[in-house]
């Protein structure tokens, strides 16, 4: 069994946007050259507070900056673009380079470290590697932003009849809907579907993750404010609830909301009136509200952690997603939805028959989808790159060995949660490499697009050993 899509010819692929920040004149015209000689597109700056007004003008795919310069430093810089920036990749250089330094600057973000005398071939491959990462994941989300915009909805398992009955219900009305689920469930998509086929499918839809900002940053976004309200406001902004003018509001992550924020949103949805930030003026607004979470409100609730009177105001129309275990059905038909949809985004995969062989699909069918839909997403990006236009075997694929099926003990926090994972990831990742490479790691260094030195870092720092791959 197999499935293949053909997908016409891309339009050809933009050179990558590199900013080169270093105080001294030499440096950086070098650090320019470089990264022109591997196609990227340059711009320079002399300082790290020049380098961020080069950003907000140009969003550059990678940085190259020097750790140690007058005013801001690259570490300053590094966390102001991992806060504005996450998906800008940063190189940081420094002449007085150790261990600990390095250590500290990737686990703040940074994707690459330098020291200072430099191997001009090294920033060739690590800028050339991060800009066509860079290129291929700004496709991706261009990509997933145009499924969101459209509502793309693949369900054809008889578990998502009752989200389909409910979505065709509400969406003629006005009242507000509540869609609960694991993340990674489509929670945005069953919101925008609900949108699309409402009377207010000519007008807005805005949508906002209000677990990824504080309170004063939330109140802007969905309030608005007027300028010199705060630091950085520099003319008047109108908020979401404003810019909706009559379509919707979607708000996800809302268990994450503090109850403080929690009372100013239960009085815009009371008064329907925001008041933006430096201002004493209530504006009327006019929006139909849908909120999304991941949590267990009514268990929030009885734990005085969420405002009852909110609750009652949000879940007029509740509305569950499945996970992606509980609608096996749909798993094929979704792979080959990501699969068609992201061919483009891949070099050279124009026009190719992509197929998933038979294994693959016996692993997709037989994987337990912690992550729902998002992970399935994510697995066949990740087999589109690495398969290389053949078809897609299960190692492709990058799925954890346990099928995806929790361990008896749980990680402690989100952050040895997350460390686990990585680690995991790697080590197949970097094994599959040397298992194909037969234990040669220069060649499995270059299959994995870094440096023979990265490679053998992360062997020391995973502990594996390169002879139990070589050939006999």
């Amino acid at each position: 069994m197999s499935t293949d899509v053909r997908r016409p010819t891309p339009a050809p692929s933009v050179p990558f946007r590199v900013l080169v920040v270093d105080d001294e004149d030499d440096v950086r015209r070098g650090l320019a050259l470089l990264s022109r000689d591997v196609g990227g597109d340059v711009r320079d700056a002399s300082s790290a507070e020049a380098a961020l007004a080069v950003v907000r003008a140009w969003d550059p795919h990678v940085v190259v900056s020097d750790i140690t310069m007058p005013g801001l430093s690259g570490l300053d810089l590094l966390d102001e673009l991992r806060r504005s920036r996450p998906h800008v990749r940063v190189v940081l250089i420094t002449g007085f380079g150790t261990i600990e330094m390095a250590v500290s600057a990737l686990q703040r973000g940074a994707s690459h470290f330098l020291t200072k005398p430099f191997e001009n071939e090294e920033v060739r491959e690590t800028v050339a590697r991060l800009g066509r990462e860079a290129l291929l994941d700004e496709q991706l989300r261009a990509a997933r932003a145009e499924d969101l915009r459209r509502g793309q909805f693949v369900a054809r398992d008889r578990a998502m009849e009752p989200v389909l009955h409910k979505i065709a219900q509400v969406a003629p009305t006005s009242m507000s809907v509540l869609i609960t689920g694991e993340s990674g469930t489509g929670k945005e998509l069953a919101a925008r579907a609900i949108h699309r086929q409402s009377s207010m499918a000519d007008r807005p839809f805005v949508a906002l993750n209000t677990a990824a900002l504080p309170d004063a940053l939330l109140e802007s976004e969905l309030f608005g404010h007027a300028r010199g309200a705060f630091t950085g406001a520099m003319k008047d902004r109108q908020g979401l609830f404003q810019q909706a003018a009559g379509g919707t509001v979607f708000l996800d992550e809302v268990g994450f909301m503090s109850p403080a924020f929690q009372v100013k949103l239960l009085r815009v949805l009371q008064d329907r009136t925001v008041v933006p930030l430096g201002t004493s003026k209530a504006v009327p607004v006019s929006f139909r509200l849908i909120a999304a979470t991941a949590q267990d409100l009514r268990e929030q609730m009885a734990a005085g952690a969420f405002r009852e009177d909110l609750f009652y105001r949000l879940n007029v129309v509740p509305i569950e997603m499945p996970p992606l275990r509980e609608r096996p059905a749909d798993i094929v038909p979704l792979a080959a939805h990501f699969l068609a949809r992201y061919a483009d985004c891949v070099p050279g995969l124009a026009g190719r028959a992509l197929t998933l062989s038979r294994e693959s699909l016996g692993v997709l069918t037989s994987y337990a989808w912690p992550g729902n839909v998002r992970e399935l997403e994510n697995a066949v990006q990740r087999a589109l790159v690495l398969s290389g236009g053949e078809p897609i075997q299960p190692e492709h694929l990058g799925l954890p060995a346990d099928g995806g099926h929790a361990p008896d003990e749980s990680p402690s926090s989100y952050e040895e949660a997350k460390e686990a994972a990585v680690r995991s990831f790697q080590r197949g990742f970097i094994e599959r490499a040397l298992a194909r490479s037969g234990g040669n790691v220069t060649r499995a260094a270059e299959s994995c697009g870094m440096t023979r030195a990265a490679l053998q870092r992360i062997l020391r720092a995973l502990d594996i050993d390169r002879g139990a791959f070589a050939s006999d």
